[in-house]
C-alpha cells in the first residue's frame, strides 16, 4: 500500500484536540480508534452499516463465509464448507468447537437462527434489505454441525452472500433492534457509554487465534482534521477515514482504493424530478473535475454506475456524463415549455460525515444545480435521521429530494447492488420499471458470462434510459495510522475494521 503525501492543511488543529483520559489506552496492547460518528446502534443484522460495521464485524459477530476483500473469493469463517445439492439447495459445514460469549454453543441451530433473525421482516435490518432482497430461503438444520439452506430460485452466489450474515446468540431476541450484540467473535462489548466511548476487551474463549490487541476504545470525532492530530499526538491509534486535506504525513497517512460510490439519489416519482429531462440537466450541471483534487481527492475515479470496476456486473462502455451547463439548460427550458414544474424547490438531503468532506461537497453541487437554473435548498441530518430516509416506505406527501448517499459494494458481484437499488420492490429504490426489474430478475438466477451480460445490461439502462442517479465518484479512502501500529487499510476498511489484523511494531 502506497502512501499519500499530498495534502493542503496541516495538523494545526492539536492545539484543539480534547485529551482522552489517562486510562483510555493503560497497556501496550490497548488501542485507540477515532470513527467520524458515533454508531447509531450495534445491532448484528446491522453490521454491514460501515459506523456499525467497524466496531462489532469479525470482532464481537463473526460472518458464516468470508469474502477476501483483495481478491473477491469467498473463504471459510463460521462455515468451513459448503456444496451445491441442485439449483435450489446448498448444504453448509460448520465449525466446531465454537461457543458465543454467553458460553452457548454455536452449531446449526444457532447458525439457523441467527439467518431467520437477520431476514425477519419486523424489523430494518440493513443485511436483509441490502443483500437478500427477492430472496426468501428455507434453512433446514440436518445436523448439529450442518445447515441445508433452499431458495425459491436459483441463487449461485449463496456462498458470498453468507459472507454478510453473522452468527448471534440465541439470546439475541427477535423482532427488535438490541443493544447487546453476543457473538462468537475475538472481543466482547465491555463498555457502551452513549456520547463518549465504546470498549471491547479481547474474548479468552475464542476459537480462533488470540489476536494481539487486549482492548480497543472507540471514540468519535466529526472533524477529520482532530481525528488526525489525535493520531498524531498519540492519544489515538487509528482514524479510519480521514479528508484529503489532512492525509499530509507520509509516515502516517495511507491512502487506498476502497469500494464506494458516492451519488445523489434522484427520487423519480416525485414531480419535476419524475421528468427524465430534469434528471439528465442535474447531471450535465455537474463539473467532475473541479472537484477532483479540492473537495474528493484527485485520484476518485468519475463515476457511471453505483459499483465499482472489478465486480462482476460493472459495465465498461458506460461513460460519466461531461459538464455541459448549456445542454443543461436547454433541457430545463424543453421540460418548462412542456409543462413541468422546474422551479419547485428541490430538497438536497446530506449527511453529516458521510465521508471527508460530504457537507462541503453538497454546497459545491448546490452551487452547480443554481448555475443552470434550479432551485434547491440543503438539509443536512444527523446518521439515525439519514437512515430512516434511506430505506422504504418512503412518506406519501414527500417533495422532491436528491438524496447523497455512498454505497460500498466490496462483495465481488452486482447482486448486492442492483436489486436493493434500482429494482421497484427494492428496499432502498425511487424507480419502477419493468425492463429493469426483468434484467435484474434474470440476472439474479444466471451465472458465469449471461450473468455478467445481464447485470452490464442493467447498468447501461440505469445510466442512459432511466437516470435514477446525480454520479459522482469511485472513492479513494485515507487512513493514518500510530506508526507504533503494523497495520494498513484495505479496500474492506471503509466498512470492518478487524482488531486481529492489527499487530504491534
Amino acid at each position: 500500500m502506497r502512501h499519500l503525501a499530498t495534502g493542503f492543511l496541516g495538523v494545526a488543529a492539536l492545539a484543539f484536540v480534547p485529551l482522552l483520559p489517562s486510562s483510555a489506552r493503560a497497556a501496550d496492547t490497548d488501542v485507540v480508534i477515532v470513527l467520524q460518528t458515533q454508531p447509531d446502534q450495534l445491532d448484528p443484522c446491522q453490521s454491514s452499516k460501515s459506523q456499525v460495521g467497524k466496531v462489532i464485524k469479525q470482532n464481537i459477530v463473526e460472518t458464516m463465509t468470508e469474502i477476501d476483500p483483495a481478491t473477491g473469493q469467498v473463504g471459510p469463517r463460521l462455515a468451513t464448507e459448503w456444496k451445491q445439492v441442485d439449483d435450489r439447495t446448498w448444504t453448509f459445514t460448520l465449525r466446531q468447537g465454537v461457543v458465543f460469549h454467553d458460553g452457548t454453543p454455536f452449531n446449526a441451530e444457532a447458525a439457523k437462527y441467527s439467518i431467520e433473525r437477520t431476514l425477519d421482516p419486523a424489523i430494518e435490518c440493513e443485511i436483509r434489505i441490502k443483500f437478500f432482497g427477492g430472496i426468501e430461503p428455507v434453512v433446514t438444520v440436518t445436523g448439529e454441525y450442518e445447515l441445508q439452506i433452499t431458495t425459491p430460485n436459483p441463487v449461485p452466489i449463496l456462498p458470498t452472500l453468507m459472507g454478510t450474515v453473522v452468527a448471534m446468540s440465541t439470546a439475541t431476541p427477535k423482532g427488535v433492534i438490541t443493544r447487546d450484540p453476543i457473538g462468537t467473535g475475538p472481543y466482547v462489548l465491555s463498555e457502551w457509554s452513549p456520547g463518549e466511548r465504546i470498549v471491547l476487551t479481547r474474548f479468552d474463549g475464542y476459537w480462533g487465534e488470540q489476536p494481539a490487541v487486549t482492548k480497543a476504545t472507540y471514540i468519535w470525532r466529526a472533524e477529520s482534521a482532530v481525528q488526525a492530530a489525535m493520531v498524531a499526538a498519540g492519544e489515538a491509534d487509528i482514524a479510519p477515514n480521514i479528508a484529503l486535506q489532512d492525509a499530509t504525513d507520509p509516515t502516517m497517512d495511507f491512502s487506498y482504493l476502497n469500494s464506494e460510490t458516492s451519488r445523489l439519489r434522484i427520487d423519480a416519482m416525485v414531480p419535476p424530478l419524475d421528468d427524465r429531462r430534469v434528471r439528465l440537466a442535474l447531471n450535465y450541471a455537474v463539473d467532475r473535475e473541479a472537484l477532483r483534487g479540492t473537495i474528493f481527492s484527485a485520484e476518485a475515479i468519475p463515476s457511471s454506475q453505483h459499483v465499482v470496476p472489478g465486480v462482476l456486473g460493472h459495465n465498461p462502455d458506460l461513460v460519466p456524463y461531461p459538464y455541459d451547463p448549456e445542454k443543461a439548460k436547454a433541457l430545463l427550458a424543453e421540460a418548462r415549455a412542456a409543462g413541468v414544474p422546474v422551479d419547485t424547490d428541490i430538497v438536497i438531503v446530506g449527511r453529516y460525515n458521510l465521508y471527508p468532506n460530504s457537507e462541503e461537497s453538497l454546497q459545491a453541487l448546490q452551487a452547480m444545480f443554481a448555475a443552470v437554473g434550479f432551485k434547491t435548498t440543503l438539509k443536512m441530518t444527523e446518521a439515525s435521521e439519514w437512515f430512516d430516509l434511506l430505506f422504504k416506505p418512503y412518506a406519501e406527501d414527500r417533495g422532491p429530494t436528491l438524496f447523497q448517499e455512498q454505497h460500498d459494494n466490496n462483495n465481488g458481484d452486482a447482486s448486492f447492488t442492483a436489486y436493493a437499488k434500482y429494482h421497484s420492490q427494492g428496499g432502498q429504490s425511487t424507480i419502477e420499471d419493468a425492463v429493469l426489474d426483468d434484467l435484474i430478475d434474470r440476472a439474479g438466477v444466471s451465472t458465469g458470462a449471461e450473468r455478467e451480460r445481464l447485470y452490464q445490461e442493467a447498468f447501461k439502462r440505469i445510466h442512459e434510459e432511466i437516470v435514477p442517479d446525480v454520479t459522482l465518484f469511485h472513492m479513494v479512502g485515507f487512513t493514518r495510522v500510530n506508526p507504533r501500529l503494523d497495520f494498513r487499510p484495505t479496500i474492506a476498511t471503509n466498512s470492518e475494521l478487524q482488531l486481529s489484523q492489527i499487530r504491534f511494531k
